[in-house]
């Protein structure tokens, strides 16, 4: 049996051993974050800046996404928590398999192949929105997203990319 080293510059009387311990085996959790910036979907990569200040900016703005992506993920495992369901269709290839941990970059993917149509015909406007698969519904349900903040989209884009 190998002996482990805690050290930590936190009073005792403010982090006792026990909490340093747990602090410590969740570090990992850390680490998947800051992975998260290296790799999809943030991907903070090499590039040039012309100035700290955009540096500073960039990374603020990488960091606010990071926050985004963990607080749905916490959101959606909570309330998967809270009633005991999973959730299935979010693996391709396999739409059997559910989980009550999804990650928010495998429910994002359930919303890929979403579209919003516009056609002007004659001084008119016609959008069309794709429908929300009961996956997606699962998903925005989890979320404590109404569906209205969806399909508002179509009535609110007057210029779509």
């Amino acid at each position: 049996m190998g002996w482990r080293v805690y050290g930590s510059n936190a009073p005792q009387a403010q982090l006792s051993l026990e909490q340093a311990v747990l602090a410590y085996r969740e570090e990992y959790l850390i680490e998947r974050n800051f992975g998260r910036l290296k790799g999809k979907p943030l991907t903070l990569t090499p590039m040039y800046l012309e100035d700290d200040r955009r540096a500073t900016g960039l990374t603020r703005l990488l960091s606010l996404g990071l926050r985004t992506l963990t607080l749905l993920e916490h959101v959606a495992r909570s309330q998967l928590a809270k009633t005991g369901e999973k959730l299935g269709g979010l693996y391709a290839g396999n739409p059997a398999r559910t989980t009550d941990r999804p990650t928010t970059e495998a429910m994002l993917q359930a919303f890929k192949e979403i579209f919003l149509n516009v056609v002007k015909i004659g001084g008119q406007t016609y959008r069309h929105l794709s429908s929300l698969s009961k996956l997606q519904l699962k998903i925005l349900d989890l979320l404590n997203i109404p569906t209205s903040t969806y399909t508002a989209l179509a009535a609110y884009s007057e210029n779509p990319p």
